[in-house]
């Protein structure tokens, strides 16, 4: 199908069927995906917030409200200082994922995810009770390496336990506790403004209310069972069978079992995965860990989640009314992910990149053009009502195309292509990537829009004609393949075939003698 790009989906006839054990598990476990999400979501908020900016950025507030400083209603906000408050998180979790790679390897999922848990706790603190430029930074670095951690582990943890007929669908489970975490920040920036909390407590809330997923994702990791893949990775073979008969829900489990055990016998000969990753035949994971999430932030998205509010009342829109578009952008975010849960297994993962693609080309032409028309290069004009709920539907549109498509499956893909020898390390640099360019785009893009204006929406629209394009001719489809027999689809596929040796196709022995 598809002109020989798609290669075909097989996976070995493993027993066992989808459990309570492993819903519940991996259910828990997703909320790991609230750290970053209720961080994506209050940052712009708390940024448009008065009170904030007069207490750490009075300069910026001063200019906002000075018209004579700004002869644009693109340039309105533009501060590196300020960027920086939203963006040094990212640069932080870039730097942990490295260090949660070789935690996640040696002391197993479950430890990444506690130390993720307790690191954006203290940093939820710190911001909550901030006096200074200096607590909130250093707060924020300390949110990073929870990021960092979160990240690099609950998909990796995920992608292990579930069964490969729903393993799409429960690792989206990370995206729609993001989604969840960005909406529930919205709601908290909303109401903190509704009720007219002022002086120096509505921000405060606004920050320090981020200890609540901190505290689910530290207490309930405590709670949850390492990954079979994990607990042979270190040396516990007979624990591991046992805890892969719970999750699978049958004692019959020795063609997966052996697969897990050949993967880690592979692993073990692995000294330095750092240096693994880099021979040619992981050529394929390498390529795809770093360009699947680099396309992921080069779609603008987080130049909607970060800045929604700070977008909307650029654009116009008043204080309340540019919250509560931000509230209804994440509630469409939500509600689309559910969209992916639905279709991941049962269309596959091109078709939902390839669909996604297509319709946030659309919308990002869409609006830049509506905004261009509006307000011009000079960046003075109005917007009408009909005008501001034209391009509210615009972006809307644009959030569900990312929250069925490239949002989940940018966590996905990366996490269930990888062999276990080099699991941590691709991971470690799906993280990298992503958090480098969300820190990228967090900290200059009111530059950007300063300088590009209303170009900046066709700058990102052409970059989600490459990635689809990308996704048409090298993303081979990966549902319903069990993950340590990945590498079949690799050597089936038209292009990344050559960079895979007979040798590393995990599971074919057994898998012939079961036909």
């Amino acid at each position: 199908a598809g002109g020989g790009f798609v290669a075909q989906s097989g996976g070995g006839n493993y027993e066992g069927g989808v459990t309570a054990f492993v819903l519940v598990t991996c259910t828990a476990a997703a909320m790991g995906g609230l750290l970053f999400g209720y961080d994506l979501g209050i940052s712009g908020g708390v940024t448009s917030m008065e009170p904030f900016l007069t207490k750490f950025f009075p300069s910026v507030f001063k200019t906002m409200n000075d018209e004579t400083k700004h002869d644009s209603e693109y340039c309105k906000f533009d501060s590196q200082l300020l960027t920086l408050f939203t963006s040094s998180l990212y640069l932080a979790a870039l730097v942990a994922s490295f260090f949660a790679s070789a935690v996640t390897r040696i002391f197993g999922r479950k430890a990444s995810m506690s130390f993720g848990g307790f690191a954006f706790l203290m940093g939820a603190i710190l911001n909550g009770l901030a006096v200074n430029i200096v607590m909130l930074i250093i707060g924020r670095l300390l949110l990073g390496v929870g990021v960092g951690f979160a990240n690099q582990s609950v998909p990796v943890y995920l992608s292990e336990m579930a069964p490969a007929k729903i393993r799409g669908a429960l690792n989206i489970g990370f995206q729609m506790a993001i989604t969840i975490g960005i909406l529930a920040a919205n709601l908290v920036n909303y109401g903190t403004v509704l009720a007219q909390i002022n002086g120096r407590s509505g921000w405060r809330i606004s920050l320090a209310l981020a200890a609540v997923p901190a505290l689910m994702m530290t207490i309930g990791s405590l709670f949850l069972p390492d990954t079979p893949n994990s607990i042979i990775e270190r040396g516990y073979p007979e624990k591991a069978r046992q805890m892969l008969q719970k999750v699978r829900g049958t004692e019959h489990v020795d063609n997966e079992f052996q697969d897990l055990v050949d993967a880690s016998e592979a692993a073990k000969k692995v000294e330095h995965p750092w240096r693994t990753i880099f021979q040619p035949k992981y050529r394929p994971q390498l390529v795809i860990c770093t360009l699947v999430p680099f396309f992921q932030q080069l779609t603008g998205i987080n130049v909607i989640m970060f800045y929604a509010p700070v977008l909307f009342k650029t654009l116009g829109f008043g204080d309340d009314a540019s919250l509560m578009s931000a509230v209804i952008t994440g509630g469409v975010n939500v509600l689309a992910t559910f969209v992916s849960i639905y279709s991941v297994d049962r269309f596959g993962r091109r078709a939902l990149f390839l669909e996604g693609g297509v319709q946030m080309i659309i919308c990002q032409i869409a609006t830049g053009a509506m905004i261009g028309w509006k307000f011009g290069l000079n960046g003075e004009g109005t917007l009408s009502q009909n005008d501001a709920n034209l391009i509210l539907i615009s972006i809307c549109t644009f959030v569900a195309a990312f929250a069925w498509s490239w949002g989940p499956l940018g966590w996905l893909v990366p996490s269930e292509i990888c062999p276990l020898e080099i699991r941590p390390a691709g991971q470690a640099i799906n993280v990298a990537v992503n958090m480098f360019f969300t820190f990228f785009i967090g900290q200059f893009f009111l530059t950007l829009l300063c300088h590009m204006k209303f170009g900046l929406f066709f700058f990102f629209a052409g970059f989600v004609v490459i990635m689809t394009i990308f996704v048409a001719f090298f993303v081979p489809e990966t549902k319903n393949v069990p993950i340590e027999e990945m590498n079949r689809v690799w050597k089936a596929h038209w292009f990344w075939g050559k960079y895979i040796p007979d040798d590393a196709v995990i599971g074919a022995n057994h898998a012939k003698n079961d036909v």
